[in-house]
């Protein structure tokens, strides 16, 4: 698989790493990256090997967003929201992927890097990580998913406020809004996002993705219908190998060896 935009390994536990690779934009998301995008899940959805993903951006940034020069070509406004698609399907997908995965921000994003971090499940930052949408600043607003992924996250007022203002806030002040789950110093971020991996690959496969997609439907239901759906779901791991090993590693008293099956 080649990729000209993203550095991609997968270590031998399972856990694929994948790294924005501009830095001398900070990363910023252009026209190959996104075509990288596209090759990149397929890879992630049907490769066995990966159980755990996580995204970071290479040198002092995550993400500075859409590059620049996306927004000063003369768009036909079909084919304009054609390519957006292509990032806004990516970012879908991800959090369709029945997989755990991480963003680790090591620094400034915004626009479509912030817009990548709210599409993954965890999300880790170093303290010298800010966070934002400037999009107004050129008299636009975040049109891949920022919007709708963010009102979820910290509710209407708070978007606003992040969209209107235009403000970067600091991982600390992200953390306070319920943005991210941990903050953390710049030298120990890596290490943190992957002990976050190791405990993930310690527990069963099936069981984590079932989570994450109900966790993400139930979000937009009401509270009956997510009930029911749970116990559907419940229904269905109780079946699942990885069930019926737990439950003889619990009467057994040793660690389960799941299989994802």
């Amino acid at each position: 698989m080649e990729l000209k935009t993203l550095l991609y390994e997968i270590n031998e536990e399972g856990i694929a790493l994948v790294t924005l690779n501009r830095p001398d934009v900070l990363n910023a998301v252009n026209m190959a990256m996104r075509l990288d995008f596209t090759i990149l899940m397929e890879d992630l959805f049907f490769n066995e090997a990966v159980k755990v993903v996580i995204f970071t951006g290479a040198g002092r940034g995550f993400s500075a967003g859409g590059d620049m020069s996306h927004f000063e070509q003369e768009w036909q406004t079909p084919l304009f929201r054609a390519h957006s698609r292509r990032l806004i399907k990516f970012f879908d997908d991800l959090e369709a992927l029945e997989k755990p995965v991480i963003a680790a921000i090591n620094g400034p994003a915004t626009g479509a890097g912030l817009e990548l971090a709210l599409a993954c499940d965890i999300r880790l930052a170093s303290t010298e990580a800010t966070v934002g949408f400037r999009e107004n600043a050129i008299g636009l607003i975040p049109g891949v998913g920022g919007t709708a992924r963010l009102i979820r996250t910290i509710g209407a007022h708070r978007t606003k406020e992040l969209i209107w203002m235009g403000t970067m806030y600091t991982a600390q002040d992200a953390l306070a809004m319920g943005m991210l789950n941990k903050v953390v110093p710049p030298e120990q971020l890596t290490a943190e996002a992957y002990h976050y991996a190791h405990t993930l690959l310690k527990r069963a496969p099936v069981s984590l993705g079932m989570a994450k997609k109900l966790i993400n439907t139930i979000a937009n239901m009401d509270q009956t219908s997510g009930i029911m759906v749970e116990g559907l779901a419940q229904s269905i791991l109780l079946k699942t190998d990885d069930h019926k090993e737990g439950v003889q590693a619990f009467r057994e008293k040793r660690k389960p060896t799941y299989k994802g099956r």
